[in-house]
């Protein structure tokens, strides 16, 4: 029996995406977190296809993610882009949230740039910061490799540098020559759709956690299984419950992320035309 989301089926959507744009090698992927989309506008020449149209892609349900794949260029070179994930807290297993990156793949992405929203557990970092993930935590206790090994997937990947040390030193070279500030830590990966109580975030700061987020983790865990290197990107749109007096809420993610986006879009762009 095949898996529903493993290697063949990545191979069908592939070739439905690959029906649309043609020969397409694209330099790097990018999967825009929540608010991130914008960075949309700036590929130049895209042809966009609806999630509806890729075969195993269910619909994005979230605010902030348009569920759209796109095709183009940016900085001069071929990327492809998706705006929207599908998160486990939708009721999808691990095996779907992961699916994109083993499309993406098979579509020829050998760099995988993620985004994500995430609260922040440092309070070093204010609302609108950007931090360069140099490592996770995956606190969602699912993981997409669970089941048979998919053609072309490592049993066991290494999992010490999830987070390709060569593109992190990339990106930090891109904010310094820009002027753009980039934190670096660690991100936690929980299974939501709730937010975390004080309680949680106290334990996940004695953790050395610096930021928390709903997404993300099953992505890079495929991507390396299967070969991708990956640069992680947060914005904290908040401080973590116990951290201020403020309720959180889904519209202050995406209010903060839109705030940030140039400074987003400045960093992927400056790293995609480096590559």
């Amino acid at each position: 029996m095949t898996a529903p989301y493993g290697a063949e089926a990545a191979e069908r959507a592939a070739a439905a995406v690959r029906a649309r744009v043609g020969a397409f090698t694209p330099a790097a992927a990018i999967v825009l977190g929540s608010g991130l989309g914008g960075l949309a506008a700036r590929i130049r020449e895209s042809l966009v296809i609806k999630y509806s149209e890729i075969p195993g892609f269910p619909p994005s349900t979230v605010a902030g993610h348009a569920g759209e794949l796109l095709a183009g260029t940016l900085a001069g070179r071929r990327v492809l882009a998706l705006a929207g994930r599908f998160h486990m807290y939708e009721g999808h297993d691990a095996a779907l949230a992961a699916f994109p990156a083993r499309v993406l793949h098979a579509l020829g992405a050998r760099v995988l740039i993620v985004s994500n929203a995430a609260g922040g557990i440092n309070p070093r970092f204010a609302a609108g910061t950007l931090m360069l993930i140099d490592d996770h935590v995956n606190l969602m206790f699912r993981n997409p490799l669970v089941g048979r090994v998919e053609s072309g997937d490592e049993r066991f990947p290494d999992m010490s540098a999830p987070y390709d040390p060569d593109l992190r030193a990339l990106a930090r070279a891109v904010a310094d020559a820009n002027g753009l500030a980039l934190a670096q830590g660690v991100y936690a990966g929980l299974l939501g759709p709730s937010y975390e109580t004080r309680a949680e975030v106290r334990m996940l700061a004695a953790l050395g956690i610096d930021a928390v987020g709903m997404s993300t983790v099953p992505e890079v865990i495929v991507a390396r299984a299967i070969g991708m290197r990956v640069l992680g990107v947060s914005c904290i749109t908040n401080p973590a419950a116990g951290l201020s007096d403020t309720p959180i809420t889904h519209a202050e993610v995406i209010e903060t992320t839109a705030r940030a986006a140039e400074r987003f879009e400045a960093l992927v762009t400056g790293v995609v035309a480096a590559l």
